[in-house]
C-alpha cells in the first residue's frame, strides 16, 4: 500500500500573499494613470493659455508714413505767405496678427495749425498674415485754405515748414476664418521739412 503523503496545509497568510500583491499592483497603475492624466491636463492647460495668449490675442494694427521725396516746393514770404508742395510717401499698414486685417478705405489729411491743406486716399485693403501693407502715393499740399493771421510767414521765413497728418482705417481681423474682431488703425504724424534741401527734418508717427 502506497505511503500516505502528508503535506503541510497553507496558512491564511500565504494563501493572501498573492491577493495582496495583486491590488498593490492594481494601485500603482491607478496612480500611475492618474498622474499620466493630471500632466496632459497640465500640458493642455499650458497649450491653451500660450495659444491665448499669441495666436488668438487681436493686436491694433498701426498705419505709418514711410520715406517722403520731394517733388517741387515753391514757398514765397510776401504777403501774402504762401506754400505749394508736392511730394511723394509711403504707406505702411502693419499686422502682427495671426490673421489677416482687411480695412476701408478712408482719407488722409494734412493739416497746418489745424487747417486742412492737402488729403489723399487710402483705397481699400487687406494687409496678410503678420505682413505689412505697402503703398506710394503722390500728395500735392498748398496754402491756399489757411486764414492770413497764421505765423505762416515766419515759419517760412526761418526755412522749415511743420505739417500734421491724421488718418484712421476701419477694419476687421480674422483669425481661423470663423473669428472676426473690429479693429481701427489711427495715425497721428508730425512733419517738419527743410525747405532749403527739401528734405524731412523729422517725421514721428503715433
Amino acid at each position: 500500500m502506497a505511503e500516505k503523503i502528508n503535506q503541510k496545509p497553507r496558512s491564511d497568510e500565504e494563501l493572501a500573499t498573492p491577493t495582496l500583491q495583486s491590488e498593490e499592483l492594481r494601485r500603482k497603475k491607478r496612480i500611475k494613470l492618474a498622474i499620466y492624466i493630471a500632466a496632459f491636463v497640465v500640458f493642455q492647460t499650458i497649450v491653451i493659455t500660450v495659444f491665448a495668449l499669441t495666436v488668438m490675442r487681436v493686436k491694433t494694427p498701426k498705419v505709418r508714413l514711410g520715406t517722403v521725396t520731394f517733388h517741387n516746393v515753391n514757398t514765397s514770404t510776401q504777403t501774402p505767405p504762401n506754400f505749394d508742395l508736392s511730394f511723394t510717401t509711403q504707406v505702411r499698414v502693419k499686422n502682427t496678427n495671426f490673421g489677416p486685417y482687411k480695412y476701408d478705405g478712408t482719407n488722409v489729411t494734412f493739416m497746418y495749425q489745424g487747417v486742412t491743406v492737402g488729403q489723399f486716399t487710402i483705397p481699400k485693403g487687406k494687409a496678410g498674415f503678420r505682413s505689412t501693407k505697402k503703398f506710394s502715393v503722390t500728395v500735392n499740399v498748398n496754402s491756399n485754405a489757411l486764414p492770413s493771421t497764421t505765423s505762416l510767414g515766419s515759419e517760412l521765413g526761418a526755412g522749415v515748414l511743420t505739417l500734421n497728418s491724421h488718418a484712421k482705417l476701419s477694419g476687421k481681423v480674422e483669425l481661423m476664418f470663423v473669428m472676426k474682431k473690429k479693429k481701427s488703425a489711427e495715425m497721428n504724424c508730425n512733419m517738419t521739412i527743410v525747405l532749403s534741401t527739401k528734405e524731412v527734418k523729422a517725421l514721428n508717427c503715433e
